[in-house]
This record gives C-alpha cells, sequence and structure tokens, in this order.
C-alpha cells in the first residue's frame, strides 16, 4: 500500500470518529440528576439560562445545604443577585456565596474547586446546562480532590447547531489539554 493511500485512510478514520463523536455528543446530551439525591454543597457556573433558578430549586427542596454561584459579574451586587432571582436575605447570607474570580469554564473548576477546599465540601451537585454539562464536569474532575463525589445535574436545553457544533470542539480541546497536562 502506497503512503499516500495510507494517509487518505488514516484522516478519513479521523474524520469518522470526529463525526460519530459529534454525533453523540448532539444526540446523548446529559440529563438531570435523579429526583431526592442530596449533596452537601450545589455549584452553578453562570452562562446559560436555568442554570442558576436550578440550583436554587435544589437548595429550596433541601437537597443541598448550600450554593456557590461561580463567575458572577464583578458589577452584580449581592442584593442585585438576590432581587433577580427573588433570594431573601437570610438565605444569601448563610447559603449562597458568589465567586466573582471566574470568566471561563477552566477558571469556573478552579474557582468552585478552591471553594470545596475552603468550606471542606465532600458532596457536590453541578448544575449546568446540558450541552455544557460534559465540558464543565472534565474541566471540575481536574481540579477537585478524588475523595468529593460529584452528581451531574443538567438543565435541559435546545441548542441550535451551531452552538453544539462550537462546545463540541471546545470538549475536545479541554480533553487534549486534560491529556497533555494543561
Amino acid at each position: 500500500m502506497s503512503g499516500a493511500k495510507t494517509f487518505r485512510r488514516a484522516i478519513s478514520a479521523v474524520v469518522l470518529v470526529w463525526a460519530l463523536g459529534f454525533l453523540w455528543f448532539a444526540v446523548a446530551l446529559p440529563q438531570p440528576a435523579d429526583e431526592g439525591l442530596l449533596t452537601e454543597a450545589v455549584v452553578v457556573p453562570t452562562g446559560g439560562e436555568g442554570r442558576i433558578s436550578q440550583g436554587l430549586a435544589v437548595l429550596d427542596e433541601g437537597l443541598a445545604e448550600r450554593m456557590m454561584v461561580s463567575g458572577v459579574d464583578r458589577e452584580v451586587k449581592p442584593a442585585e443577585f438576590a432581587a433577580q432571582f427573588d433570594v431573601d436575605e437570610a438565605t444569601l447570607e448563610c447559603c449562597i456565596t458568589l465567586g466573582f474570580a471566574a470568566v471561563d469554564t477552566r477558571s469556573n473548576a478552579a474557582e468552585i474547586a478552591q471553594w470545596v477546599e475552603d468550606n471542606g465540601v465532600k458532596s457536590l451537585r453541578l448544575v449546568t446546562t446540558d450541552w455544557h454539562m460534559r465540558r464543565a464536569a472534565s474541566e471540575l474532575s481536574r481540579t477537585l480532590p478524588d475523595d468529593v463525589s460529584v452528581i451531574r445535574d443538567a438543565v435541559p436545553s435546545s441548542p441550535s447547531f451551531p452552538a453544539l457544533f462550537l462546545e463540541y470542539h471546545k470538549l475536545l480541546a479541554s480533553w487534549t489539554a486534560g491529556l497533555v497536562g494543561f
């Protein structure tokens, strides 16, 4: 077999794996967690519709004792957050931490991991949009200690093809960076 033919077959195999991977990614989006699962905390990276509301529902239902919202815009004041999401002052004071350091999924993971360590959390529920869950969970798993358990609780959405296409490539980049140690 010639070198050119071998090269074409290798490229074809890579394209096939990429296409099958994208099909899996788009069709088999993560689902909400089973009802009634308890954790010490719920963590929510900002950025997608329904994430914070779902995190607050988990808190209100007593499925977690406290909540961390990562990646809050630095201009947002706690009172503004409370007003926007109808959170009473006592709940905000006792049970919700707003994180202002993160600007992307990787820094969300670092901010959450630091909060988990600072608060001695051993079990948490990650709430994020279904299309974002795999990458958020992957980044978080690289930053959390091995003894912290994570329940994935995806917020259902209707992502567009371009959003799925972009997120799939971000996931591949994240996995590649994890493999090479970035």
